[in-house]
């Protein structure tokens, strides 16, 4: 029996790997470029891409659990359909998907979009599958670190509604232990849908007092200029990339990114843990500052 992670090396997936390893999986990755793969000896790492139908068709044998993870690329919603099909053409029943919080509520921006047709695929074709929908993720916020420290504002236009920030650690701890339940299970599980959220709904100045109270001295946040987040982010990704997070960013300003009642304490429940919080990434990596 073994368990297939797609988007394996990047953030996210190279997480749940180690996670899938700790709790002793057999494990295969799904790479396009196997030299930047550096995995441990025990995972089985094979080279494809979503696109390519026959390296799909080769990867996917012998496969009885699926992690399916989509970058946010043009083509994201395409790469997903064709995994998912020729994953039913394999026998593949167990099946997590990697799709993102409010995808229902978020229509206009391309990339929740998309998943959000992903997820009425999976549901619509009566794939069993796991569908986890994460928040923002408090990762993100390594990028602009410099600005924080070096400027002294925190950039993202976030808003005052609130953002529920998860730790990509937990994401993958989350999806780890539903890779382990489906394909532990005697027979394929019925599709459920997971809510990953941080322990707080934290809005730009909540950010901006926690920096200030980590660094010692005054963070400011400037408020929501999505214009000029779109116009910065241009500098160093594609210009539909960058009006794509702007319009997320829109949306979040309108209406935050907030957990259902319970979510939460389920998510404490099934980690048996406290949530990561936003708090703890500042204080991790504020010391280097």
């Amino acid at each position: 029996m073994t368990i297939l992670v797609t988007g394996s090396t990047g953030t996210v997936g190279r997480q749940v790997v180690e996670q899938l390893l700790k709790r002793g999986a057999n494990i295969r990755a799904l790479v396009r470029d196997s030299s930047k793969a550096n995995f441990p000896a025990a995972v089985d790492v094979v080279q494809g891409d979503l696109l390519d139908v026959d390296s799909l068709r080769s990867a996917f044998s012998g496969v009885s659990t699926l992690f399916l993870l989509n970058a946010v690329v043009p083509d994201e919603f395409t790469q997903a359909l064709i995994a998912l099909n020729v994953a039913r053409e394999a026998g593949i029943e167990r099946i997590v998907y990697l799709s993102v919080i409010h995808s229902d509520r978020y229509l206009n921006v391309p990339h929740f979009a998309g998943k959000f047709g992903v997820e009425r695929m999976i549901e619509e074709m009566g794939i069993n599958a796991t569908i986890l929908r994460p928040a923002y993720f408090i990762n993100n916020d390594l990028t602009i670190k410099d600005v924080v420290t070096g400027y002294g504002i925190y950039p993202m236009p976030i808003g005052s509604k609130g953002l529920a920030m998860v730790d990509v650690r937990d994401i993958a701890e989350v999806a780890a232990i539903e890779l382990i339940r489906r394909e532990q299970a005697t027979t394929p599980l019925p599709l459920n849908r997971i809510n990953i959220v941080g322990p707080d709904t934290l809005t730009g100045t909540d950010i901006a007092a926690i920096w200030t109270a980590a660094l010692g001295r005054p963070i400011a946040y400037p408020g929501e200029d999505t214009a000029g987040f779109e116009k910065n982010l241009r500098q160093f990704m594609p210009s539909w990339m960058a009006f794509d997070m702007r319009l997320m960013s829109e949306r979040f300003v309108s209406e935050g990114m907030v957990p259902e009642a319970g979510d939460v304490d389920r998510l404490t429940a099934l980690l048996g843990r406290p949530l990561r919080s936003y708090r703890d990434f500042v204080s991790e990596i504020a010391t280097s500052a």
